[in-house]
């Protein structure tokens, strides 16, 4: 495993206009509605709720084609629980947080996001949630600093070596997995997601309410945000991945949830019912009738899932 190595200098939190100097080396400034933490050259957007409460820190990670605001329900759900809450929208999604560079957009250096953020607001450890890649992310935080984190809760991605034996072997994750080919090639997929304004990104949205289907498309209309978000894929399948960007995605003792849907398009059974056999800490698979949109389909079973895991291993 390598080491994240976070070099710190100061924070600059802004505070009702005065600053306060912290003990990491990421700046925060309060812009409604987001708060921007920046990170080195990058600014990121983070929805914030729930930072007066004493209680642990939750961060909720996004997936594709989505942004923060898919978490907008569940916000206030768990700060009214007590917990301090941080999504932000994640590297490539955030305008100040969109680089060139495909190889910037390798899921270790997305992870590293994930703990320069926390570093900003002073947050050690905390409970973990991802939904699509944001559970890839998730997977590869608690396989980097697996310390830091209290609890961790995937929603629809199975761990990634559960999901890389489906991947190769199973035909039926063979087939739900031929649309990865189309996001890989240069500028096609962005051309298709982006004509007849944008329809196709609606039609994966049908499940969203229109609030939320213009929310993200705000974000997605912004130059180069669509081709940052499809460069997750070009980065991290089927490519050659430099060294340090690898990952070892080990047994994980992390307590942890799965929580799958299995009329998910994209994900099928095989990698869900795998990924017990890499779990050596707690764990639980949470089958729900539902398709791959869990929050917005199932949002009661999904939101008490959620908060139950993350009560039951609370300090």
């Amino acid at each position: 495993m390598v080491k994240l190595l976070f070099i710190a200098l100061f924070t600059i939190i802004i505070i009702n206009g005065q600053a306060v100097q912290g003990r990491h080396g990421n700046e925060m400034v309060n812009i409604d509605p987001f708060t921007k933490v920046k990170h080195g050259a990058f600014v990121f957007n983070c929805r914030l709720a729930g930072m007066d409460n004493d209680g642990e820190a939750v961060i909720l990670l996004h997936g594709f084609p989505e942004t923060s605001h898919m978490w907008n329900d569940l916000l206030p759900l768990l700060s009214g629980g007590g917990h301090k809450i941080i999504a932000p929208d994640q590297r490539g999604y955030s305008p100040g947080a969109r680089p060139g560079k495909v190889r910037d957009y390798s899921i270790k250096r997305i992870a590293e996001d994930v703990f320069a953020i926390a570093n900003a607001f002073d947050i050690d450890r905390f409970h973990l949630v991802g939904h699509d890649w944001g559970s890839v992310i998730g997977w590869a935080v608690i396989a980097l600093e697996p310390e830091r984190v209290i609890s961790w809760t995937a929603m629809s991605v199975p761990h990634m070596k559960a999901f890389e034996h489906a991947y190769k072997k199973d035909k039926d994750q063979q087939k739900r997995s031929e649309y990865i080919g189309l996001f890989k090639l240069p500028f096609i997929p962005e051309l298709y997601f982006s004509w007849n304004g944008y329809s196709r990104l609606r039609s994966l949205w049908k499940e969203s309410s229109e609030e939320q289907k213009e929310q993200y498309l705000d974000i997605f209309k912004q130059r180069g945000a669509l081709k940052a978000s499809l460069n997750w894929y070009r980065a991290n399948i089927g490519v050659r991945v430099e060294p340090e960007d690898q990952i070892r995605f080990g047994s994980v003792t992390v307590p942890s949830q799965l929580i799958w849907g299995n009329r998910d398009m994209a994900l099928g059974r095989t990698g869900a019912e795998l990924t017990k056999n890499y779990m050596k800490g707690p764990y639980r698979l949470v089958e729900l009738d539902a398709g791959h949109w869990l929050i917005q389909e199932s949002f009661q079973e999904v939101s008490s899932a959620i908060i139950e895991h993350i009560e039951k291993y609370s300090n």
